[in-house]
């Protein structure tokens, strides 16, 4: 293969093709671009992380008491996890990934994050399916342990899913289920590629005292335009 475009792993998996691919991209100055691909579908690309970022900084941004404990749903190239690290009263992150593959990029340094995630203490990468870890707990060392916040960027959004089992989790009762996991206070953020969902915020509002919906803007350089996604957040009962 060419310097400007590298397969780095392949992988079947349950959910389809999975390939992590490296591309350089002259027409930025040969910038090295990390993208997932899930079948046809793009799940992350290293150009394009202000929303993982402003996922957890607006979630934590919500919360004010020290020593916070966040879970992260989906590990993807680690960007969402790093931002929750990077804030100063974090003191502990579980980080939950359905594909082994995604695990061990990370600890093969194979994605740029990946020495920095697996080198810091405070983070820990749990093997699970999210969506069934929340019907019952998310830390499999400690049963019943509660959390500050729970952060997810997994499926593109509530209505565009990567599995149909996932369904379930964005009505009232599953959003209940994970509402939960929180300590009195907490924050449930998460991320959509698609424009604010009314139905969908009527259901956080079922679960929680308090649901937003936060429009992040970025700047798109392959195309030189600006994009935009959706950021949740949605508070329990203090």
């Amino acid at each position: 293969m060419s310097v400007n475009f590298e397969e780095l792993d392949y992988q079947q998996t349950e959910l389809g093709e999975l390939v992590l691919r490296r591309r350089r991209l002259v027409s930025l100055k040969g910038a090295d671009v990390f993208e997932i691909k899930l079948g046809d579908s793009f799940l992350m690309s290293s150009l394009f992380t202000e929303v993982e970022v402003a996922l957890a900084r607006l979630a934590l941004s919500e919360l004010h008491a020290d020593r916070l404990e966040v879970v992260v749903g989906g590990l993807g190239l680690g960007y969402t996890a790093r931002a929750a690290l990077e804030h100063p009263a974090v003191k502990s992150v579980v980080v939950i990934e359905a594909l082994a593959a995604v695990i061990d990029w990370h600890r093969r340094g194979l994605v740029p994050l990946g020495k920095q995630l697996t080198a810091d203490p405070r983070c820990r990468v749990v093997k699970g399916d999210f969506f069934k870890l929340a019907t019952t707990f998310f830390d499999p060392e400690n049963p019943g342990k509660r959390f500050h916040a729970i952060l997810l960027d997994i499926d593109h959004s509530p209505r565009s899913l990567l599995h149909q089992r996932h369904r379930t989790f964005y009505e009232a009762e599953g959003l209940r289920q994970v509402a939960g996991q929180l300590r009195p206070g907490g924050v449930f953020a998460m991320w959509s590629d698609d424009p604010p969902d009314e139905e969908f915020l009527e259901a956080l509002a079922d679960a929680f005292v308090d649901a937003r919906a936060h429009i992040v803007s970025f700047h798109n350089p392959l195309m030189d335009c600006q994009s935009a996604s959706t950021v949740y957040v949605a508070r329990t009962e203090a």
